[in-house]
């Protein structure tokens, strides 16, 4: 069985989140979404965001799309992929993400995950920063 994982924030979820899951599931079978935790945002995004992590880890549960939904780790953030061991890590079109560190995690676990890009949906509509305005 293929392991997707996917991360974000997902503060007010809406479709273009749904677009995201829809997409990173179809690149396997089993949908892992980690959901960043509330410390984790302030210190990347320098604010807040809108719904507490927990609020927000049941918005994704709620819509159905993933098979398994967790927090992210506060001390380490590569140590949910060496836990969950995925064949494929799916990034969306604006996450920032250290492609070289991702791989030197990938190769310190022995795991040879795909990474993947994915496309945005309509992200002059749907994208939480917007949103929250």
């Amino acid at each position: 069985m293929k392991r997707v994982m996917a991360f974000g924030t997902f503060d007010i979820f809406h479709e273009g989140h749904k677009s995201y899951l829809t997409q990173a599931k179809a690149s396997g079978e089993y949908l892992i979404v980690v959901t960043a935790r509330d410390e984790t945002v302030l210190r990347v995004k320098g604010e807040w965001t809108k719904n507490s992590e927990d609020e927000r880890l049941e918005a994704v549960k709620k819509s159905g799309l993933a098979d398994e939904v967790i927090l992210g780790d506060l001390e380490d953030k590569y140590s949910v992929i060496n836990q969950y061991r995925p064949d494929v890590i799916a990034l969306g079109y604006d996450q920032e993400a250290d492609l070289i560190e991702l791989r030197k995690k990938l190769k310190k676990f022995k795991l040879q995950s795909r990474i993947v890009r994915l496309k945005s949906y309509a992200p002059e509509r749907y994208k939480s920063s917007k949103l929250r305005k």
